[in-house]
């Protein structure tokens, strides 16, 4: 209790304890992520590792523990999991070691440490070692209009704010203001206000209200990736075999392409996306090489029809 009984602090303090909803009377989580690392990097399982394997095994353990080290271990669910895989698609090889360490700690805390949880990580099909996610072509753009509406209404999020498909899908009502709109860096955990595209806007504006969120589960909650993936998946199979190599992620490569090819600068399309130079660059050369060469056959065309 704050030391001045007349005080303000002392008074919120004490009806807070006596409404039992002071944080003080809180009991800490039992089986914690912060538990386990610290069991895990006590037991020969870990110490018996390779200086080299401990070492890169360690970069995730700090940040699991760093963003999640008081929470319980047992709340986490599987949609999670292919959530926090999804968050960092853009670098495959770090998405498929976040749910690795996160499978090996959940297999510890139940064989070895005799705790009451599932490794809800196991299974979950990983990225391995692959090419760049592509843009999506035209055609199957145009072909949105047969999408389930989840998956029509998260294209065009992920378009038209430059986001990464779980970041956009998750997008409440209220992230958007008039021609502004907030954005979320998943890798900062920050949010930004960028400008709207009048475009989304009037999709939007088009779109039933069902909840808090744009893609709403109910009155509270999103539906959430795994959910409006599985349905992208079953809609994309039903395009053909022409369709299998895009994914929702290819759609933000496409609105980083499309910004280029609108002639943005570099720090006008990260002012958006905030991805690193070296990505934007990657992607600038596709939106060139296109602009090029239909300027280079357009050329040519004319030059046919003048001789």
């Amino acid at each position: 209790m704050p030391d001045d009984p007349d005080s303000e602090e002392f008074d919120r303090a004490y009806w807070a304890i006596r409404s039992g909803t002071s944080e003080a009377l809180k009991k800490p989580e039992r089986d914690t992520w912060g538990d386990l690392i610290r069991a895990y990097r006590a037991h020969p399982k870990f110490t018996r590792l390779a200086y080299s394997t401990r070492r890169s095994y360690d970069r995730i353990l700090n940040e699991i523990a760093e963003k999640n080290g008081d929470k319980a271990v047992r709340s986490i669910t599987r949609s999670q999991v292919r959530a926090i895989h999804a968050k960092y698609v853009e670098t495959p090889r770090r998405a498929d070691w976040m749910v690795q360490i996160i499978s090996l700690l959940l297999n510890f805390a139940r064989n070895t440490l005799d705790w009451n949880v599932e490794n809800v990580a196991e299974g979950i099909e990983l990225y391995g070692k692959q090419r760049e996610f592509e843009p999506w072509p035209d055609w199957m753009v145009s072909a949105l209009d047969t999408a389930p509406a989840a998956v029509r209404t998260a294209a065009e999020l992920i378009l038209g704010t430059g986001q990464r498909p779980n970041a956009a899908i998750i997008m409440r009502h209220d992230h958007f203001r008039g021609e502004w709109m907030d954005v979320l860096d998943e890798k900062t955990d920050t949010r930004i206000e960028v400008y709207s595209p009048p475009s989304l806007r009037a999709f939007l504006a088009a779109q039933p209200k069902r909840g808090t969120h744009i893609i709403a589960k109910n009155l509270t909650e999103p539906l959430g990736y795994s959910a409006i993936e599985k349905a992208f998946r079953g809609w994309r199979t039903g395009l053909g075999a022409k369709a299998k190599p895009y994914t929702l992620h290819g759609l933000r490569k496409l609105a980083i392409v499309r910004l280029a090819e609108a002639g943005c600068t570099d720090a006008q399309i990260q002012s958006i996306t905030n991805q690193t130079p070296e990505m934007i660059a990657y992607y600038r050369s596709r939106a060139n090489r296109k602009r090029l060469s239909k300027s280079a056959m357009t050329m040519m065309e004319r030059n046919k029809t003048e001789t």
